[in-house]
Order: structure tokens, then sequence, then C-alpha cells
């Protein structure tokens, strides 16, 4: 199989508004290159406040316009076709994934069924969203029911470090609850997103429902964030720029749906079957590079088990293979850009500082054929504690702080003691202490005795500084309507 792509260097992706592909107002370009070879991909449109505004123009048009007048039904086929047209099309959005931010073919590959599986199950909450009759206690002969509207016009901020999925996880429920969208992919790789946006009007959306306008976070993203015709603003990326949002939203009252940041526990006890504890906390921390927000950076370990914890964690890490994602073989890719490189080897400098040891990784890989792009060794660092900078502030890279604890309630007060709450793990073969440890740990899931697994049905989200709001699941598409109560008088 060929894992080649065909994407002429300095080849121009513009911005697509009202279903045009158009050339951003102030004529700028951004440069999207491939983090494993720092080779250029593409030119890409960069927007800004001028290109938000007609972007938001348009979808109010089409909100107000020939969307509103979609059925459930109709918005389900639209659903349903773009759905296969991105399965037709899977092997091609692999490898732009790939490409753009690096992440390995096996892994891009391997999410095939999260990503046809989220467009169809929203495609079947298209029909299921319904208001209720409301039996009343007022005088007369008075019927009361409520209705599902929805929202309006929804600005959407995805992440690059999973361009299609993440996507889909921001266009899927907007569609199926009959708002649009301006759609404001991040700068590190906006390629998929584009090519999204593209299938969405193929599949019979109108034009203006789903609007891609790429730029610079401080630019496109704050001016969608603050424009007064957005009714909603769908955010997933750092808490520092969640907190932005949050103020930028009081100008018009925005509703927000954040999913921030995480420092998530992972918690190995001495009972836990440690072959299958070692490589699931390994690629709970080292998978998709450690860039997963709720990737479970803390592990921490009982301490009988500790040092052959720490000796089989090192172990796997060494052994992972790094490499071009477009390798098949390769199991770690190279993290996004520069920036994030030398933030991941910063902090391992702040980890040695505070006393933790390198036991596995901790350099940056210059082997032939890899000294263009950005690759780090997944890195094990033991004799950690909870209050250094490594254990309290998101790195977003392959870097595991292992810290010891001696019980439970030490190991739940351990796991609570951050400001993020966003995903968290155990692994023991103790069941009544399963269930102890996943009430006890204040995050928005916890995986027992695996890690990281998701599905369309399974609410997805975090406490405290982790952000508010829930991903996928049932009641997803709830966060894009509201409720009407009507109230009619009977003679």
């Amino acid at each position: 199989m060929s894992y080649e792509y065909n994407l002429p260097a300095g080849t121009v992706w513009n911005l697509i508004i009202d279903g045009k592909s158009v050339p951003a107002v102030a004529g700028r370009t951004f440069e999207s290159r491939n983090p494993a070879t720092g080779e250029l991909l593409a030119l890409v449109a960069e927007g800004d406040a001028q290109d938000i505004e007609l972007a938001v123009q348009a979808a109010r048009r089409a909100f107000d316009g020939p969307w509103s007048r979609f059925t459930p039904f109709q918005r389900q086929e639209c659903l349903l076709k773009l759905a296969d047209l991105v399965d037709e099309n899977f092997e091609a959005f692999s490898l732009l994934d790939t490409l753009d931010m690096g992440a390995p073919i096996s892994f891009t590959r391997g999410r095939r069924q999260r990503a046809i599986g989220m467009l169809r199950f929203y495609a079947g909450l298209c029909t299921s969203t319904n208001g209720e009759t409301l039996p009343n206690s007022l005088p007369g002969n008075v019927f009361s029911y409520t209705l599902k509207d929805p929202i309006g016009v929804v600005g959407a901020i995805t992440p690059w470090n999973a361009p299609l999925t993440s996507t889909i996880w921001k266009i899927g429920p907007v569609l199926a609850s009959g708002c649009t969208m301006v759609l404001k992919p991040a700068e590190d790789a906006p390629l998929t997103a584009l090519r999204l946006g593209e299938l969405v009007l193929e599949a019979g959306f109108p034009p203006g429902v789903v609007n891609v306008v790429p730029g610079l976070g401080a630019e496109a993203g704050a001016a969608l964030a603050s424009h007064r015709g957005v009714d909603k603003i769908a955010f997933t990326g750092s808490d520092e720029t969640g907190r932005k949002i949050i103020e930028a939203s009081k100008g018009n009252i925005k509703r927000l749906m954040l999913e921030l940041g995480g420092k998530s526990p992972d918690v190995i006890f001495a009972d836990a079957d440690l072959d299958a504890a070692v490589a699931g906390a390994g690629m709970g921390v080292f998978g998709n590079t450690g860039q997963i927000c709720s990737a479970g950076t803390r592990i921490l370990v009982e301490r009988p088990i500790y040092d052959e914890f720490v000796a089989r964690l090192s172990d796997f890490a060494a052994a992972l293979r790094v490499g071009k994602g477009i390798d098949p073989a390769t199991q770690i890719g190279p993290v996004v850009s520069a920036k994030q490189l030398n933030r991941i080897m910063n902090y391992i400098d702040i980890g040695l500082r505070e006393g933790a040891s390198i036991k596995t990784g901790g350099a940056r890989l210059d082997d032939d054929g890899l000294r263009e792009g950005h690759f780090i060794r997944p890195t094990v660092l033991a004799g950690a504690r909870n209050d250094m900078r490594i254990a309290q502030e998101e790195i977003f890279g392959p870097v595991a702080s292992v810290i010891p604890f001696d019980t439970a309630e030490e190991a739940a007060a351990l796991a609570n003691a951050t400001q993020f709450g966003l995903g968290g793990g155990v692994w023991t073969q103790n069941l009544a202490k399963a269930h102890l440890m996943a009430k006890a740990i204040r995050s928005g899931t916890v995986w027992v005795n695996c890690y990281g697994l998701l599905d369309p049905v399974i609410p997805f989200g975090g406490y405290k500084a982790s952000g508010y709001g829930r991903e996928s699941g049932l009641h997803h598409v709830e966060e894009y309507l509201q409720t009407k109560s009507v109230v009619i008088q009977n003679g």
C-alpha cells in the first residue's frame, strides 16, 4: 500500500465561507509544515477579524434561511452522507493528519471507527430531540408544553492534536441540532478541517452552514470569541486560552462549552496486573506523543511495587519505536512544532532541578533522517513529588512523572491535588477498591484497568479548571439547544 499523499508544496488552501473557497480578505497566508521533516506542506489563507465577520454573516443567513427549513430527517440524511464521504476518504484523512501534525499513521488509521461512529451517532440524534407536555396547576383550561430550539450561530475552535476527530466532535452535534457554525481550526494543523468543510458541502448541507476560517488564535480566534453575532463558543484547548474566551464571552453573554487542560492521575495499586498496567499506563502518557488533554501523565504507584514499576515502565518506553509518522512501524511520532518541543525540554529541565531523575529518554532525537523533525524520546521521571511543576502543569508531551503513595486514601488525595479534573485511571484487581477510587477521583472520566477509551455514547468533559459541558453522550446535542415554554389559554 502506498503511503504517499499528493500534496504539492506551496499549494494554497483557502478559507471556506458561504460555500465558496476564498482567500483571506487581507491576502495573507501562513505555512503548514510537516513536523517530521520540516518540509513545507501548504500555504494556508490566514483569516482575521474581517474574515470572521463575513463567516458569521454567512452562518446567520444560513441559520435564518434554507437551513432552518430542513427537517430532522433531512439533517439526518446529510449527516449520514457526510459519514459515508469521510469513510470513503478516510485513508486520505489519515495521511493528512499524519503529515500535518505528526501522529503515526497506525494511530490515525486506527481512529476510523471513532470518526465514522461519531457522525452516525449524531445523525441518530437528529430525530430524537423532543419537548414535553407539562401538566400545570393554572386556573382554567391552560395547556403548556416545551419546544427545543437551536441556539443559533456557533463558533468552534479546535486543537491540533487530533484534527479529524476533534473537528467531527464539534461539527456533528451542531449539524444535528440545526445550528450553523464558524470553525477556527488550530493554525498548527488546519488542513483536515478545510478538507472536511469541502465534504460538508458535498454531503448536501447548504452554503454557510459550516464555514472554516483558519488563522492565528490571537486574531481569528479572538475575533470569533468576542463576536456579538455568535451565540455559543465550543472550545478545546488550554485553560489559559479558555479563561480568555470566558472573558470575551461577556459582550453578548455567550453560552460556552470548554474542554480545557488536564494533568490526569493514573493510579497503580500493588495488586494490579503489572503487564497490563505498564503497557496501558505507558500508552496513556506516550500515545500521540503525549499530546492528549486527558493523558495520564501523573502515574501514582503504590510503594511496594514502585521500583519495579519504574524499571518496567522505563524498559517499555525505551522500546517504543520513534520515527516519522508515515512509517507504519512507527509508534511515537514527532511533536507538532519546534515551539512545543522546546516547551517539553524546558519542563524536563525543571523536573531535574526540582529533584526528579530521568530513568529513560529526556533527550531530543537527532538520528539520521530525524534531525530536521521535532522528535523526543519518551521520558520517565522518577522520584517525582506531586507538588513539583512537572506534576502540576500540563506539559503536553511524552513525559511521565512517577509518584509513590502508601494508602488508597493518600492516592485519592494526591489524585485530586491539582487544578485540573479531566481524566484519571485506576489499575487494580480488587473490584471494591476500583469502585471506591472511581468515586473518589474528581474528574470527568475515570478508566479502570484501561486508559483513554472513548465511545460516542460516553460523555466526556472536565471538572474544575478542565472546563465545563460534556461532549459525546445522548445529551451532547442538548448543549446546542435551548428550551422554550409555550402556554396556551384555551377559551
